[in-house]
């Protein structure tokens, strides 16, 4: 038998509440969501409170230097998310059956896409349906299932070590990773550069290189290299990766076809080794349970027909 204060529970219950939780959840604190929300942090404390009593649990542990998400809330957090993406979906969806598509398309991707099919398969139905808008996030990988799992984002394009339960996954594109030192890097004047010469290098990582991340074998790369142990800079970000090659921080390993006009502009030098390079694919990301708008589900049918009308071969950049 349903209880009389679960009946009550969806009516009594602020779904602003809901938001500011979210908020705070993704902000890691409660001073972080007041200035991103542009309020105050009283009232956001003050709304925390009202949805613990709501729900009748402690969401979040609240003591100096200290923020950690109880059980209670990590759970209510997965719900907020899945409900704030149904609702953003709302605007596309009540659009379906206009005579012109319209809507909009937010895709959710790494920092390092850099695919000219997929930048065709952009103009071509970009060109073809001026109405619909586009909104891009650029996060780590594993954000990028998070925000297609929640239901937050129409697709993703992002690294993945397997694919998540529940997803449908594609491979947009593949790319060889090498190790690359900056024009300031000691070894990047030298005629010929041997393997056993970048032995103890110190170097610079990805945040995903490893074991159980989606670049393991970038990871096993600069192990092949015997790098020094541990690296000198990191980030989730090729651009800032990269940038920290070039400075001369560290050798670092970066996708060939990316790499390439930096290699012929004189920012770059490819080193060793040359051959068994680690090759990584980069996978289109969507939920089956997402219910599509028309602007969605037509742009996931270009890309769809791009995958399997153009063979892997052609989707694999040397």
């Amino acid at each position: 038998m349903v209880k009389p204060y679960e009946q009550r529970f969806p009516w009594n219950l602020d779904w602003n509440l809901l938001r500011t939780f979210m908020v705070v959840v993704e902000q890691q604190g409660i001073s972080r969501a007041a200035y991103f929300l542009g309020l105050k942090q009283p009232t956001i404390s003050a709304a925390l409170k009202r949805l613990e009593d709501t729900t009748g649990h402690e969401l979040i542990v609240r003591k100096p230097n200290e923020f950690k998400v109880t059980r209670a809330g990590s759970l209510l957090y997965q719900e907020c998310a899945q409900i704030f993406g149904s609702v953003s979906q709302l605007p596309s969806l009540l659009q379906s059956g206009a005579e012109e598509l319209r809507g909009h398309i937010s895709i959710a991707t790494t920092s390092h896409v850099i695919s000219e099919h997929y930048d065709a398969v952009l103009h071509d139905f970009a060109v073809a349906h001026p109405k619909v808008t586009f909104s891009i996030a650029v996060a780590e990988s594993e954000e990028v299932v998070s925000r297609v799992q929640q239901n937050r984002a129409s697709l993703g394009i992002c690294l993945l070590h397997k694919i998540p339960a529940n997803m449908r996954a594609s491979v947009l594109y593949r790319e060889y990773f090498g190790l690359f030192c900056g024009a300031r890097h000691p070894l990047f004047g030298q005629e010929r550069i041997e393997l056993s010469e970048i032995e103890g290098e110190t170097s610079v990582s990805f945040q995903t290189e490893t074991e159980e991340g989606p670049l393991f074998p970038v990871a096993q790369l600069r192990a092949r290299a015997k790098l020094a142990p541990g690296w000198r800079g990191v980030s989730s970000n090729l651009h800032e990766l990269r940038r920290m090659i070039v400075a001369g921080v560290g050798i670092g390993a970066l996708p060939l076809h990316v790499a390439k006009r930096d290699v012929e502009s004189g920012r770059l030098r490819q080193l060793p080794p040359y051959t068994e390079l680690p090759l990584v694919n980069i996978y289109l990301l969507t939920n089956p349970q997402r219910k599509q708008s028309d602007a969605e589900a037509a742009f996931l049918a270009l890309c769809q027909a791009a995958i399997t009308g153009t063979d892997l071969a052609e989707r694999t950049y040397e």
